[in-house]
């Protein structure tokens, strides 16, 4: 019996863990690649498109990639930029959004300046070393795995660099955001130096992915003599499709809207005089 033999062209780090992983791989699996089935799995061989992907922490990853040790890997921009990798940034995926904010006691701190020879707690030591020496300003810092707003609480640190949402957590803790943001964080396909060029195809199909997610494909009849109204409304990408229908004073159009306009597009078609408004999801797509 013959065996393939199965040209690996491509290593990816996928987070094995959290937030970042279940979006990643919902997102490889619609963009058509072979995903894992058991958490526990920590290495999968796509033999059809002749990669191997490895879940890694979430954490690691850019250190992996940076060293060429992988070829690409997703994670966030703040993992990326705290590693201090020499991995580049090949894309915005869109998702895992974070703020990162400074946060200390009520009513002490204003603005970074005042942390000036203060204790800061952060489980992103590195990232926030090199945010404040082009800010000038000099602390000690106090690296924490997480849970650093009970920091000042328990008397190890003076102010706090974190993660925020809501800051409803802050708030419990006593504390409030102060300063500009420190970085707006999402995750980020990243590649090794030299190793950007073999991400094209992938970047391609995770594009499709995202344009799938962004828009839906509307179909309509209009009145021949409303067309030209009826396309400001839809213009699609470059230009709706506008095709014949056996009454020669109607026609069909296709055109992509984006899905947060769905209802008032077809709101405005229909008062227009457009009917037969039909919204479909887009599977997968190639912009």
């Amino acid at each position: 019996m013959l065996t393939r033999k199965i040209q690996i062209v491509l290593k990816i780090a996928v987070p094995n863990k959290g937030i970042l992983s279940e979006a990643a791989i919902a997102m490889l699996k619609d963009a058509g690649y072979v995903t894992r089935r058991d958490p526990k799995d920590l290495h999968v061989v796509d033999a059809e498109n002749n990669i191997e992907f490895f879940y890694l922490r979430p954490r690691d990853i850019a250190t992996y990639v940076g060293s060429g040790s992988l070829d690409a890997g997703f994670t966030g921009l703040d993992l990326l930029l705290d590693s201090r990798s020499q991995a580049l940034s090949v894309a915005d995926l869109k998702f895992g959004a974070s703020t990162f904010r400074f946060s200390g006691p009520t009513g002490k701190f204003k603005n970074i300046s005042d942390l000036a020879g203060k204790r800061v707690a952060t489980a992103y030591p590195d990232l926030v070393e090199d945010y404040l020496a082009k800010a000038g300003v000099n602390v000690t810092l106090v690296p924490l795995d997480g849970a650093v707003e009970v920091a000042v609480r328990l008397g190890v640190a003076d102010a706090v660099a974190d993660v925020v949402s809501t800051g409803t957590t802050l708030r419990q803790a006593g504390l409030e955001i102060f300063g500009e943001v420190m970085l707006e964080s999402s995750a980020h396909l990243i590649a090794a130096p030299g190793k950007t060029e073999l991400t094209t195809q992938l970047l391609r199909r995770l594009n499709g992915v995202l344009v799938a997610r962004e828009y839906v494909i509307f179909d309509y009849d209009c009145p021949a003599a409303l067309v030209e109204k009826a396309s400001a409304i839809t213009p699609g990408i470059e230009s709706p499709t506008v095709s014949p229908l056996r009454d020669p004073e109607w026609v069909a159009v296709r055109a992509l809207v984006k899905s947060g306009e769905t209802n008032a597009k077809m709101d405005a078609l229909y008062e227009l005089g457009a009917r037969a408004i039909l919204v479909s999801a887009i599977h997968a797509a190639r912009i």
